[in-house]
């Protein structure tokens, strides 16, 4: 039938070695893979902590800001009273690097005094002195809008 060839023990050598250098070559590669696609969790994990922290600050400057424009008290507050910036107070966790800016605006409408408290909270950490664009800068900011009535 088919004569059977018989290849010599020397024409039969290297074969291993390019079949090790490409499963080398493919190892190489779905690690290298799997590296990037774990540092890109990493990061976007970082972002969304700083996010929600930016977030939760802005809330509570405006939260403040509400505070200081309706006092318990029931006293007669406007605009002016109402601080441009919110620090948290000493020693609470999860605000450090974190600046809070308050605005309010007002506005009259069929008699009534209509409030815009706008908070604009900016969370950074690494390097980011000045405007730097440095590869160690995180830097997040969440704003946060509440519209009240007063008499």
């Amino acid at each position: 039938m088919f004569p059977k060839l018989k290849l010599s023990q020397h024409s039969q050598q290297g074969s291993a070695l390019i079949i090790g250098v490409f499963v080398l070559t493919v190892m190489f590669l779905i690690a290298a893979s799997l590296i990037r696609i774990v540092g890109d969790a990493d990061e976007s994990v970082n972002m969304e902590v700083w996010g929600t922290r930016a977030l939760f600050s802005a809330n509570s400057g405006a939260d403040a800001a509400l505070a200081e424009l309706f006092p318990v008290d029931g006293s007669a507050a406007t605009c002016t009273d109402v601080s441009s910036t919110w620090a948290p107070p000493t020693g609470e966790v999860g605000f450090h690097n974190c600046t809070v800016s308050v605005s309010c605006n007002t506005a009259t409408a069929d008699g009534e005094i209509q409030y815009r408290i706008s908070s604009l909270a900016v969370c950074e950490t690494g390097n980011c002195a000045g405007d730097s664009n440095s590869s160690t800068c995180l830097r997040v900011s969440r704003q946060v809008e509440v519209e009240a009535r007063g008499n």
